[in-house]
């Protein structure tokens, strides 16, 4: 598997696929393997590209200096620079869809078309800003996620009533306990911290270009709720779409909905 050294750390990628580049990113506390089902379906048509975010799969601590989502989207600019991609397809779930908004925002020359999933540019609510903090500087004090916390966090990524002794749920929470003390207070943490302390941006977001930007989100999403992306939605003046029978991690819950939507979309927006 490829890396790329940025900023003097080590970032690890997939790269799948001839044709135009479509660049994905996962979601905070997974890695690009999520996007399995949606790699080897958009790789048949498309070159797609998947790193993984600081900290997560095998990429290396989050560089010093990153301190935002717009540093995020800059570290992943960088990538595309190495490739020699000047123009591509970006879908974010998650944190994924926070930094790929940010780079369409700054750089709409390169970003050719933009899915959200899942996501939300506002500001996290006092509410959970106030839980994940306190999460937070448990997990950093401990070097370790501990049993009653993981019960916590792994349901927040799927829809009400999963089976949590399922393979999907057991295998996330399986990667959740195996974070190193190192990955958790060099990467994890500070990402959460600039993940959930994130300044309100839904604003900014009218300056993106609707008839270029999808929103998709899981019908039963209860994290990054449908009402935040039709919110979104409005604020931009595009379209949402809701993948019935999913939560937070939409495009593993429901892969043939979410795969199917973005096969249509990029074919209408960049062909096939």
């Amino acid at each position: 598997m490829p890396f790329i050294t940025i900023e003097g750390q080590s970032l690890h990628y997939q790269i799948q696929g001839t044709g135009y580049p479509v660049l994905l990113g996962h979601s905070y506390l997974w890695d690009s393997s999520m996007w399995a089902p949606q790699i080897e379906a958009l790789s048949a048509s498309y070159q797609v590209i998947a790193p993984d975010l600081w900290g997560h799969g095998q990429s290396g601590p989050v560089p010093d200096n990153t301190r935002t989502l717009g540093d995020l989207a800059a570290q992943m600019s960088r990538l595309l620079d190495a490739l020699g991609i000047e123009r591509c397809a970006v879908v974010g779930l998650s944190v994924g869809g926070m930094w790929g908004a940010e780079l369409a925002l700054s750089e709409p020359q390169r970003v050719s078309t933009l899915v959200m999933m899942d996501t939300y540019l506002g500001a996290e609510p006092e509410a959970t800003h106030a839980r994940y903090f306190k999460m937070l500087d448990t997990i950093e004090a401990l070097g370790t996620i501990p049993p009653p916390m993981l019960d916590a966090i792994v349901p927040l990524f799927f829809k009400p009533g999963v089976a949590l002794d399922g393979s999907l749920a057991t295998s996330f929470r399986r990667a959740l306990a195996g974070f190193s003390a190192t990955q958790l207070r060099e990467s994890i943490v500070p990402l959460g911290r600039l993940i959930f302390g994130r300044p309100d941006a839904v604003s900014r977001l009218a300056g993106l270009d609707p008839a270029r930007t999808l929103l998709m989100c899981g019908a039963l999403d209860f994290t990054r709720t449908p009402a935040e992306t039709i919110e979104m939605a409005t604020a931009i003046g595009c379209r949402h779409v809701l993948i019935p029978e999913a939560g937070h991690i939409s495009n593993l819950e429901n892969p043939a909905v979410v795969t199917d939507s973005l096969l249509k979309w990029l074919g209408q927006q960049v062909g096939s």
